[in-house]
Parts: C-alpha cells; sequence; structure tokens
C-alpha cells in the first residue's frame, strides 16, 4: 500500500482515505456517531438510498465544511445538494485530487424475495482499496485491501468468507458491522418488523428483549 494512503474506519459502513493532504469520505451514516471530519473532502462516494449508508446531516456538513466538495452516487438517492451531485454508474472511472475512482455493480444484495432490490455502487480506490457496498459483486482484478461487509440481513457469515477468499486481497477490513451493536439491531428489528406487519403478525422486538422478561 502506498505510505501515504491513510484509511480511516467509522462505526459500521463510513471511512475516510487521505491522501497529499486531501480526503474522500464513504458512506456517512447516521450511526457513524465518532465521526471526524477529515482535512480537505474533495469527494463523498454513496453507494446506495439505505439510511445506514447516507445521513443528510453528515452530508449537510461535509458540504458546509468543503464547498468544493463532489458527491458520487447513484440516480435513486437523493443528497439534498443536487448541484454537488455527480450521478455515475457501473463502469464509470472519474478522477477527483488524487483519487482515481472505479465504480462497479448496480444493484443491492437481495435482502427479501417480498422487497424490491434498489441500485448499489461498488467502488475501487486508487487501484487498492475495493468496497462493495450492500453487494458481492467481483471487482475481477487484485485487490490490496477490502472493505468487509460482515454483518447484514443480506448476508451470511459464510459468504463474507467466500467473498474474502475468493478476492484474496493483501489486507481486509470489517464493515457493516453496527448490524452487531445494541443500535444495529433496531435495522434488523425494522425488517422483520415489516414481514410481521405483512402476514399480520405481532413481533417483539430484539431490542426489547434486551433483558430477560417475559413473552406476552
Amino acid at each position: 500500500m502506498n505510505s501515504e494512503l491513510k484509511i480511516t474506519k467509522f462505526i459500521h459502513a463510513c471511512f475516510s482515505v487521505d491522501l497529499e493532504d486531501q480526503s474522500l469520505v464513504v458512506d456517512p451514516v447516521v450511526l457513524t456517531t465518532d465521526f471526524v471530519m477529515p482535512k480537505n473532502v474533495v469527494g463523498v462516494i454513496i453507494t446506495h438510498q439505505h439510511a445506514d449508508h447516507i445521513d443528510k446531516n453528515l452530508i449537510n456538513d461535509i458540504v458546509r465544511q468543503n464547498p468544493g466538495v463532489t458527491i458520487y452516487t447513484i440516480d435513486d438517492v437523493e443528497t439534498g445538494h443536487p448541484d454537488q451531485t455527480e450521478f455515475v454508474s457501473a463502469g464509470r472511472t472519474i478522477e477527483v485530487g488524487p483519487f482515481g475512482l472505479e465504480f462497479f455493480g448496480g444493484a443491492h444484495r437481495p435482502i427479501h424475495k417480498d422487497w424490491p432490490i434498489c441500485k448499489n455502487l461498488g467502488v475501487m480506490i486508487n487501484d487498492e482499496i475495493y468496497y462493495p457496498g450492500d453487494s458481492l459483486t467481483l471487482p475481477e482484478r487484485p485487490v490490496k485491501i477490502l472493505a468487509l461487509p460482515i454483518a447484514a440481513p443480506w448476508l451470511k457469515t459464510a459468504e463474507a468468507m467466500d467473498f474474502l477468499m475468493e478476492i484474496k486481497p493483501k489486507k481486509a477490513f470489517a464493515t457493516h458491522d453496527a448490524v452487531l451493536s445494541p443500535a444495529g439491531k433496531q435495522f434488523v428489528d425494522n425488517w422483520i418488523n415489516m414481514a410481521a406487519e405483512k402476514v399480520g403478525s405481532r413481533y417483539q422486538t430484539a431490542t426489547s428483549l434486551a433483558t430477560s422478561q417475559q413473552i406476552d
């Protein structure tokens, strides 16, 4: 890895990449309570529309402090900053500051057969870091550093293991991991509750059962 390239991992799916005193922010989200604004943010990547991958308050803060920033995302995402948003799709390559971006994928991994699939982007940064967003899209090229989703309604642990072994990166770090936290249970609860409501069942949530209690 380029010795000047610095990756900072924040809670859940957010991370930043710093190079030559400029920064890139990926998937700033509502769960990222530990977010620290990097210096000179030249680009933001939002992989898809789900609430655990975009927080408009964080986007507003980034734009306010970095008025020249460009937000790269897919065309069904509303960033709140149309003049600074550039829609991209799989196969597109972009240079922004010292960063070379190549986009992959196109579809979010299915969560459930009864729910629609939204669009999704994967991204390769400087031919070194690969992040698939909410997908297991293979980049079909060598990867030095893999940002690996490890816990999601659309993912089994075995699938994350297979994805890593298929790509064979020199290094991998965990992302999409807040689902394993107390706060992340709410996202799982939301999906299960929607399914329960659809068939007329009453679901007692994981968050409500955090301590021992009788099931009513």
